[in-house]
């Protein structure tokens, strides 16, 4: 599975993610499954895009499989900077290509499912072939992939967290020399006593008991007691990572990406292709996409 290429890395995405995290995290040939995952990633994509543009003509199919792929990778282009820089920034300890990789994860996830939906959208369009409602069923199918896909890439951010890479890397320290490591033997004690007859003899030496020692606990682990001998042992609680202002920043990343990620969608339409115009491979820059969004849903009801 770990060898798994082309199209069928979204299998062992999607089977042994914890496998994909551990990799991204020992930045392991990253570079080959990042190759893996944009390959599927815009086939799958162009394959949904000649859906979409097949509504018009078979010449819109083609250049919507051309323009789909293209406006997710640009909107990557435009966003993984930012994502980057904001880990430096707030001291996460993430490389280019680890960024890149979790990113990736989250496209590869989006594109996968997008066109499984393909065969429904098709079916829709043989059968229903409205252009408002084949354009809203499109839009809503491409927004619950990226809603899944995002999943993943917050996912892939709590592994990270967990494995401390989203923090800055804390200084060694060092112990005191005369500092006594928690758990060693205590040092038995001697007390000097006078003898009872008042003479100058020598001093009866006490050794005083060694003290029983508590059960030394890793830092940072609670133990629970076992209430009855037949009950299952509790195994050691480790506390949760506290959220790192990284973490918390990835979701305002998420939005930006949405937005650039919309706004460049509405400036490489047409996809669809409207039924009443001629092909065209771009339209003129006008309003934007979330009021054509509110337009369309005004006209169908």
């Amino acid at each position: 599975m770990a060898n798994a290429s082309g199209l069928l890395v979204i299998e062992r995405i999607l089977r042994d993610r914890q496998g994909i995290w551990q990799q991204v995290v020992e930045d392991r040939s990253l570079t080959r499954l990042t190759s893996q995952m944009l390959l599927s990633s815009v086939v799958a994509l162009a394959c949904y895009g000649a859906v979409l543009g097949s509504f018009h003509s078979v010449l819109m199919a083609l250049t919507s499989a051309v323009k789909l792929p293209l406006l997710f990778l640009v909107t990557l282009a435009i966003c993984l900077p930012t994502l980057y820089l904001f880990n430096l920034v707030f001291g996460a300890r993430l490389s280019v290509r680890q960024s890149l990789a979790l990113v990736m994860v989250a496209l590869t996830v989006t594109a996968m499912l997008a066109v499984a939906f393909a065969p429904i959208a098709l079916f829709f369009l043989i059968t229903a072939p409205d252009y408002g409602f084949f354009k809203l069923l499109n839009v809503a199918i491409l927004a619950l992939s990226a809603l899944v896909g995002l999943r993943f890439l917050t996912g892939g951010m709590r592994v990270l967290n967990e494995n401390g890479l989203l923090a800055p890397e804390k200084p060694a320290v060092e112990a005191a020399p005369d500092e006594v490591p928690a758990g060693a033997p205590a040092v038995p004690a001697t007390v000097g006593t006078t003898p009872a007859n008042g003479g100058s003899g020598g001093t009866t030496t006490l050794t005083a008991p060694a003290p029983v020692q508590a059960p030394v606990v890793p830092p940072g682990y609670m133990l629970t007691p076992i209430a009855h001998p037949h009950e299952r042992p509790v195994r050691p609680v480790k506390p949760a990572q506290p959220t790192p202002p990284s973490m918390t920043l990835l979701y305002v990343w998420i939005l930006l990406f949405g937005f650039v990620g919309t706004q460049l969608a509405w400036t490489l339409r047409p996809f669809f292709g409207s039924p009443g115009m001629k092909f065209s491979l771009y339209r003129d820059i006008d309003g934007n996409f979330y009021a054509e969004i509110l337009r369309t849903l005004s006209h169908l009801f």
